[in-house]
């Protein structure tokens, strides 16, 4: 009953957030000569998003890319936490409680970092794009990582501190907590801490600490620590990147573990393989943003009936059993057993494509609304919307990467809010 309130409540933001029209629009990449898309992010734009949590701990940073491409359950997490009885759990009480949930494992193990899932909640149009990122160039937002710790380091901000070790692995730089049991999350204001922002059309995004969080002097110089976050034991160390070949290794009988319920939930296998993968599962319907993206991701067949649920009369193979749907009644509008996609958005574009010809959209609902009925299993369809667009400015043809990025270049938008986040 809890599990489908908060459900609910997060399936009612994603639909305010929709029809309020805070939606986000980004220029489509344009083919390149040999005829393949160009990336969706720069450098400095890639490196824009990554400022506020390039710093954090490896196994930490890891959790948040991977979980911010599954939006909808960060934001049921959050809204999980605000119930003051699951806020107060800790230890082996709130790993008992989190076992019960069938969000993401990557979702769960940012539950014990209450201020990082409201990082996350409070800026879904920054997280949202973080997702898209990492989904399209994990490669490009992982080189970006070791970018800004390299500009850090060099300024004399990121080094070794009784809260953190900072340690070096060829040409890479790794940050791990300095008590295995006890993770401190750092705090810093990103046009300080890597010394002169060398892409005064992109100014880092930041989120200043809550009023009152205690993060200690040293933030004026660098970076500062506040609360340490005990470790919760079933969901920490079970994550790794794998710089020079731009992977997240997973333990793999622990992920599958904490991912149980989902799994028994959709009546399917795990997937295989100690090589992080993104499961469209988790994604509940949110859109892709990236064609790309779509391609990989989404079912390829509009309103194909999905397969029926094992136990229905049908056996599907493993495969087709991993669905990509929201159970019915999540998002539904008041258009019968029709029902909205779940779309999490921000910024302050508007982006409305036409349906295909194929598709009704019932009276009232916005433009570009796709939908579909329901199938046996009482599952519905979910056809994303059209290619969405990001409203950050498009790729610029003559910023090239970082050999040719400007040090102390001119500074003066540093102030600048690009998104009203200061």
């Amino acid at each position: 009953m809890q599990h489908s309130r908060i459900r609910g409540i997060a399936a009612a933001l994603a639909l305010a957030l929709a029809w309020s029209g805070v939606l986000y629009a980004q220029s489509a990449p344009a083919p390149d000569q040999a005829g393949e898309r160009a990336p969706q992010y720069d450098p400095g734009q890639l490196d824009q998003l990554l400022a506020p949590v390039a710093l954090y701990p490896d196994q930490l940073l890891g959790q948040i890319l991977m979980a911010s491409t599954y939006p909808l359950e960060v934001v049921e997490a959050a809204r999980w936490l605000q119930d003051p009885g699951n806020a107060q759990l800790k230890g082996d009480e709130l790993a008992a409680a989190l076992e019960q949930q069938d969000w993401d494992p990557s979702v769960k193990s940012l539950v014990p970092f209450p201020t990082v899932i409201q990082m996350m909640n409070d800026r879904l149009d920054w997280m949202q794009k973080l997702g898209d990122a990492f989904l399209a160039q994990q490669a490009q937002v992982m080189d970006s990582v070791q970018r800004l710790r390299h500009e850090a380091a060099d300024a004399g901000r990121l080094q070794s501190t009784p809260q953190q070790v900072v340690t070096t692995q060829g040409s890479d730089i790794v940050i791990q907590p300095a008590d295995p049991n006890v993770v401190y999350v750092p705090v810093y204001d990103p046009s300080v801490v890597y010394g002169g922002w060398p892409y005064p059309d992109y100014p880092p995004y930041y989120f200043p600490p809550p009023p009152g969080y205690p993060y200690g002097p040293a933030l004026a110089a660098g970076i500062g620590f506040g609360i340490g976050f005990g470790i919760v034991g079933p969901f920490w160390g079970w994550d790794d990147f794998d710089w020079d070949r731009h992977r997240v290794h997973i333990d793999r009988d622990r992920f599958d573990d904490m991912d149980r319920q989902h799994r028994e939930r959709l009546h399917r296998e795990a997937i295989t393989g100690d090589i992080w993968q993104h499961d469209p599962d988790h994604r509940r319907g949110v859109a892709y943003h990236d064609p790309v993206s779509q391609q990989k991701f989404v079912r390829p067949t509009v309103g194909t009936p999905l397969p029926a649920i094992p136990g229905n009369g049908s056996n599907p193979s493993p495969t087709d059993r991993r669905l990509h749907t929201i159970p019915q009644g999540q998002g539904q509008s008041q258009q019968g057993n029709t029902q909205m996609p779940t779309v999490l958005r921000g910024g302050s574009g508007t982006h409305t494509p036409p349906p295909p010809t194929n598709q009704v959209v019932p009276q009232g609902l916005p433009k570009g609304t796709v939908q579909s009925g329901a199938n046996q299993s009482g599952h519905m369809t979910v056809v994303p919307q059209g290619q969405q667009n990001s409203n950050l400015p498009p790729p610029n043809p003559n910023r090239g990467v970082q050999d040719r990025r400007v040090q102390g270049g001119d500074n003066r938008n540093l102030n600048q809010n690009p998104q009203g986040e200061r």
